[in-house]
């Protein structure tokens, strides 16, 4: 007689549910991924425009060992699915009043810029460096994968947190060594990566640096959605089937345990395990807001601080601007203040921080011969803090942007402009469900980080667990495949029994 294989179902063709589906799929499972858009990727999802291609969202890849784990899992190599290339400098950052530094991976170019702004924090940066690997150890190296289902994880774990003063803020830990405040900046605002502020979130988050540091910082060729490509490729050879246009609107329940999904069109899909890789407070709110356990839980996610949303401009240009690096941190004339404007303010700045992505520098076939694609975000404050009208200050907003780019990075930007469209809070909160239109979901502070964060598997029902930027360890590609990982370990013990 044969044994039929347990059917998995991930909610979700994000990094974390196409990373948790391959490895579900490659453990035993046979694994359904229901996708609600027309394409895989979720925020990686990819816009094409006139023969540009514009990444929708995550940009900057730190952990290709990560990534290439899902590929020997399933007896295949990464570079027969897509090729990674080096971005250098990592970023150029940018100030109103400053010099440009370019973050890079060579010690030696790093202590002349450094230097040059301040001759003691040559051997501030060495010690800050070291806590940031002494951080990346312990947090990411040792705990990044691993769930944290019950206080006692939490306490087994607090000695060495505590050890590393994880209650002091990112900008706090990195002045502690580096006295000049642009550098301060330069080094501490990798939390807003992930949706954190950096005068609250956790010190841990320094981890980033030395991820940087150890990896180096990579772009696909082809863009994201090239790498979003080769794990639906990966998925699908292993076995896996992906839906789309698959907008899942209930989880079923019986006896305790989930059995089922029903899709918008009707469909259902009957499973002995599922994960959620969709919003959390979506998830227990809407998808399973009928049952005492989705309305509970939700009631209590939305007691939580989310991380700040974003507004995002797509552009393309029949020009290739000078100067301009893959990755550039633009400064506004204020940090601190700016930064607690938009985590808690209930109005927009009139200044702003952008980020400008180019990937035409690394990848010049992103865009037609002699132009150039673009986007360039500003964190804003999410809809529960600053109830915006978005469809009438977007189009403000967007003008407002391209006037200082143009000013200040990329002169004749709108004589050249092809092609433009953005993305706010109401599209985050629209197309991606996502709760108050938050970016990256929970805010990654401490008393919402590890054990205080959503689990991995849901305490009450079995058989139900999530995966992504609302759970265990957090935002960010490293983060999100990282949840894959501790969420696949506990489906996969699931599985052999």
């Amino acid at each position: 007689m044969m044994i039929r294989p347990k059917h998995a179902v991930v909610i979700g063709a994000g990094f974390g549910g196409l990373a948790l589906a391959i490895r579900l799929q490659a453990g035993g499972y046979q694994t359904t991924l229901l996708e609600k858009r027309d394409k895989p990727g979720g925020r990686a999802y990819v816009y094409e425009d006139q023969g540009f291609v514009f990444d929708a969202g995550p940009t900057v890849i730190t952990d290709p060992s990560a990534l290439e784990e899902l590929f020997t899992l399933g007896g295949k190599r990464m570079q027969d699915y897509v090729e990674l290339l080096p971005v250098a400098p990592f970023y150029r950052l940018c100030w109103e009043d400053a010099p440009a530094f370019d973050y890079v991976n060579d010690q030696e170019m790093l202590d002349r810029q450094i230097q040059a702004r301040n001759l003691a924090d040559v051997e501030g940066y060495q010690q800050f460096l070291a806590y940031s690997r002494a951080v990346f150890e312990e947090g990411y190296v040792k705990l990044g994968a691993v769930p944290f289902l019950s206080f006692r994880d939490m306490v087994q774990a607090g000695p060495q947190l505590a050890k590393l003063q994880a209650w002091r803020s990112v900008y706090s830990m990195v002045s502690k060594f580096i006295q000049d405040e642009h550098l301060r900046q330069a080094f501490s605002f990798h939390s807003l990566l992930v949706g954190g502020n950096p005068f609250e979130t956790s010190s841990i988050y320094t981890l980033i640096h030395a991820l940087e540091r150890q990896w180096g910082v990579w772009f696909p060729r082809g863009g994201t959605g090239a790498l979003v490509q080769g794990m639906v490729k990966l998925f699908e050879d292993l076995g896996g089937k992906l839906e789309l246009n698959a907008s899942v609107s209930r989880i079923e329940v019986s006896n305790g345990r989930v059995n089922e999904v029903e899709v918008a069109d009707g469909r259902r899909f009957k499973l002995d395990a599922l994960a959620s890789n969709a919003d959390v407070v979506h998830t227990y709110g809407q998808l399973l807001g009928h049952h005492p356990r989705g309305a509970s839980k939700a009631r209590s996610l939305r007691r939580k601080r989310f991380s700040m949303s974003l507004f995002v401009i797509y552009f393309g240009l029949n020009k290739i601007p000078e100067n301009l690096q893959h990755h550039t941190v633009c400064f506004g004339p204020r940090y601190r203040e700016l930064i607690n404007e938009i985590f808690k303010a209930p109005t927009l700045a009139d200044d702003f921080s952008l980020y400008l992505h180019a990937p035409c520098v690394t990848d010049p076939s992103l865009a037609p011969p002699g132009c150039s694609a673009h986007y360039v975000l500003a964190p804003v404050p999410h809809l529960g803090n600053a109830p915006i009208d978005w469809e009438v200050e977007g189009p403000r907003y967007r003008d407002r942007i391209f006037e200082y780019l143009e000013q200040h990075y990329i002169p004749g930007l709108r004589a050249n402009l092809v092609t433009s469209r953005f993305f706010t809070p109401l599209d985050f909160r629209d197309e991606l469900n996502a709760h108050l239109g938050s970016a990256f979901s929970l805010e990654p502070i401490l008393r919402q980080s590890a054990w205080f964060r959503p689990h991995n598997r849901d305490a009450e029902l079995a058989n139900l667990y999530l995966v992504g930027a609302g759970t265990h360890p957090g935002a960010g590609v490293p983060g999100v495949v990282g949840s894959a990982k501790a969420t696949a370990g506990l489906m996969l013990e699931q599985l052999s029994r």
